[in-house]
């Protein structure tokens, strides 16, 4: 009895302190390590070498991201078309993408609203349906050939979306092709006509001869309507908002440094489309590209109801994407009220 008494007596003991070291150490048994939510080591960048992508490469050329996120690597990758660039962006080999408002819906919905979130606005307007001059009408396009960048990118549903407006589902061919692939086609006559970003649209206007037959801000109230936004991979937010909100902060600066200084971010930009394709633009192409864009933070996030219903217009889904949730700029207007502006509005997109 004696024995068993002193044994008691000692486990009990044990309990007792092993509860008054959890105790002091303020833990439980069911605590769980710390999400960790250091600075990034890598951050991996996507965009296109279109003017409409204008703050990113503004951003890039002038050091600008590199100078706000200190220590963690930027790796930048090109893309000529959003749908690609999603790809990337859901297999997880890229962690922030500039990307046309439609592949950025179709990534948030194909992942069911889990892979990525809205941060942020880069570009409104800088998109038109450019033609052969003897087209003067919608119904002057039955037969003939119509180009956009790609399946269900941007333009692609906005050309689809208009053609379904003028009663010209299926009454023309419409197909997809590289950018600078279409100029050549346009100018040796085998398409007639295409729905393109700056500068492809400038370009062919002017190197081939093209007319505008429509300007997409012409279709959307007082001619807003997000081009480029700014999105991000959930999982990179939630452990790495420090990298996040340092990359916000270059791309603020990048707007500003060209809002400030506009031909010498157009000079930034020509450098950059440059480096990546080979061929600097012509001023005039230039001059004109950058006169029907307009940077901003703001992704318009009111409108992507409408463009989410756009796609089932289009024929591009078959029941708009739900985009409740879609938008996260927290990270965004911290940054904006440390720069002394006006926070942006998430349009309701950021609940679901």
């Amino acid at each position: 009895m004696r024995t068993r008494l002193l044994l008691a007596t000692t486990v009990a003991l044990s309990l007792l302190a092993a509860a008054c070291s959890r105790a002091d150490s303020g833990s439980t048994e069911s605590d769980t390590p710390a999400k960790d939510t250091s600075p990034a080591t890598e951050l991996r960048l996507g965009y296109f070498p279109n003017v409409t992508h204008a703050p990113a490469l503004i951003g890039l050329d002038k050091g600008l991201f590199e100078k706000e996120l200190g220590k963690t690597k930027l790796t930048r990758q090109e893309f000529n078309a959003g749908p690609n660039e999603v790809s990337a962006l859901l297999g997880g080999s890229l962690d922030i993408g500039f990307i046309g408002s439609g592949p950025a819906i179709n990534a948030y919905a194909k992942s069911n609203g889990e892979a990525v979130r809205l941060i942020s606005g880069v570009t409104s307007g800088g998109a038109q349906f450019v033609t052969t001059p003897d087209i003067a009408r919608p119904e002057d396009l039955v037969g003939k050939t119509v180009v956009t960048p790609q399946l269900g990118n941007t333009q692609d549903v906005s050309l689809k979306k208009w053609l379904a407006d003028k009663k010209l589902t299926g009454k023309v061919q419409v197909t997809n092709m590289d950018n600078a692939q279409t100029l050549d086609a346009f100018k040796g006559g085998q398409v007639q006509a295409a729905w393109l970003p700056e500068p492809w649209s400038s370009r062919l206007v002017l190197e081939a001869g093209a007319k505008v037959l429509v300007d997409e801000k012409e279709l959307w109230p007082d001619g807003q309507f997000p081009t480029t936004v700014l999105v991000v991979r959930t999982q990179f937010l939630e452990e790495h908002p420090q990298t996040v909100r340092a990359f916000l902060k270059g791309l603020v600066a990048s707007i500003d440094y060209a809002n400030d200084n506009a031909a010498d971010a157009q000079a930034a930009v020509n450098k950059q489309l440059e480096t990546l394709t080979g061929k600097a633009l012509k001023p005039e192409t230039i001059e004109r590209a950058w006169s029907n864009i307009t940077l901003t933070f703001d992704p318009i996030a009111g409108e992507f109801k409408q463009l989410a219903q756009d796609q089932v217009i289009a024929g591009i889904a078959k029941e708009a994407p739900d985009v409740a949730g879609f938008a996260n700029l927290t990270e965004l207007n911290a940054v904006l009220e440390d720069a002394g502006q006006p926070e942006v509005d998430a349009g309701g997109l950021d609940k679901k």
